[in-house]
């Protein structure tokens, strides 16, 4: 146990899954992907459990073959909104491509986010790997892998720039003197870089956070570049603690040497734990679901890294294909690991189909086992935090009433709230407002 860091959970709410057997569980309602009381429902669940956020995962891309959850979803924006009505402390995140918005917009949507939930948003940053996407936005092709990551850094820095267009004090709304706004206070951005030109400012004022809290996620090295750069949260993929060691010390490493505090980036993967009451029950549900597998749809999944390539086209036992002329403009990071573990494991496409094709968790037990787990991830700074993803209703429910109060009695996991913005959940500074910073620098 530390006395200086605190575990971070978030519960990214899926509806009927991200797997293809998930919708099929009776207790699960076959439209809460688009059940706005059934977010409503878990957002508050989630914050009875004093979770720190709610994560919405979103693509600008579908095909017949895509997970269910996926195929018929609420728009992340429209959908946080209604969640911080219904809610009063636990942050607000949702995925936004900066592939195929424009940064005024952006800076609008999750800056009006922000005052509606009175600080408790945040942005995922992605730049959308599915070439699809391209022909949904007007373009005939998709923006390759270092410009959709060039065009990502410089689309943040002007919706940052645009959410600072006003200094805090900048509104005196003195009455008396008929003085609603102190002109010297407002800002234009007059940003002109390489992709984008925007002026400004925007007409929207700081939170009570100063700005949402940057999230991202990139398994490449220039995803992990850009997430060193700007995140202050990343959404890891690690499916075992070696690879979340070495991810989270290679990105704490690079914020370093950008002169960043690594405290201020936090690190948390995916959770999805295989739950029971008791290990054995867990490892024979885990058992079962691995039996169950359909290959048909694994070969779909493991092909959509490479801009849902279709694998069903080789022989099944066979050596891993050739992909050498299979591009890699889409989950790059991803796809780059597929390519690499089934070289090093030496797998047919069948074994790289049932172990690369799915989300594999560590995490499979009972409450204890589970918790133990967690913990051992934290304390040997694997993570900093974890994802839950939630769809069916029993998993999630166990998770909170047993492991959570497991992990607060190992004093490891909060016992009540000790802030209201997602910034004081997760322990990050208010960012300096830049021109108030500015004009304190040139009067030094």
């Amino acid at each position: 146990m530390t006395t200086h860091r605190h575990l971070h959970l978030g519960a990214i709410l899926e509806g009927v899954g991200a797997e293809h057997t998930s919708w099929r569980d009776p207790a699960l309602p076959g439209n809460a992907s688009i059940d706005i009381d059934w977010y409503i429902a878990h957002a508050r669940a989630a914050e009875q459990s004093l979770f720190d956020l709610v994560f919405i995962v979103d693509s600008p891309f579908i095909t017949p073959e895509t997970a269910p959850h996926f195929l018929n979803r609420l728009e992340p924006l429209t959908l946080l909104s209604a969640l911080a009505t219904h809610t009063s402390r636990i942050g607000l995140v949702g995925t936004l491509t900066t592939s195929y918005w424009e940064p005024y917009n952006v800076a609008r949507q999750f800056g009006s986010l922000d005052h509606i939930s009175r600080g408790r948003a945040g942005w995922n940053v992605v730049t959308t790997g599915l070439e699809g996407a391209a022909a949904n936005y007007g373009r005939d092709a998709h923006f390759d892998h270092a410009e959709r990551y060039a065009r990502a850094a410089e689309f943040v820095d002007v919706v940052q720039g645009l959410w600072d267009s006003y200094e805090d004090d900048a509104f005196p709304r003195d009455r008396a003197a008929g003085v609603f706004l102190d002109k010297a206070k407002q800002h234009r951005l007059d940003h002109k870089g390489t992709h984008f030109s925007v002026a400004g400012p925007l007409a929207l004022s700081r939170s009570r956070q100063g700005q949402p809290v940057i999230f991202q996620a990139g398994e490449s090295d220039a995803g992990r570049q850009l997430g060193a750069r700007i995140a202050e949260a990343t959404f890891a993929s690690a499916q075992d603690i070696e690879s979340g060691i070495a991810y989270y010390a290679d990105l704490k490493r690079r914020a370093a040497a950008l002169g960043r505090n690594p405290d201020h980036i936090k690190v948390l993967p995916g959770l999805s734990p295989t739950l029971a009451d008791t290990d054995e029950e867990a490892r024979r549900i885990a058992r079962e679901a691995e039996e169950a597998l359909d290959l048909d749809k694994l070969l779909v999944q493991l092909g959509r890294a490479f801009n849902y390539h279709d694998f069903r086209q080789y022989k099944l036992d066979a050596p891993f294909p050739d992909l050498s002329g299979v591009t890699l403009n889409s989950y790059k990071g991803h796809a780059e690991r597929i390519i690499r573990v089934a070289a090093e494991k030496r797998y047919t496409l069948r074994e790289a189909a049932y172990a690369l094709g799915r989300w594999q968790s560590p995490f499979v037990g009972g409450p204890e086992t589970v918790a133990d787990e967690i913990e051992r991830w934290f304390t040997n700074r694997a993570a900093d935090g974890f994802n839950l993803r939630v769809t069916r209703p029993g998993d999630f429910l166990l998770f909170r009433e047993r492991v959570v109060p497991l992990l607060q009695r190992k004093g490891i996991f909060r016992t009540r709230y000790e802030h209201d913005t997602l910034r004081g959940h997760l322990g990050l500074p208010v960012p300096e407002h830049r021109h108030a910073s500015q004009l304190a620098q040139a009067a030094e």
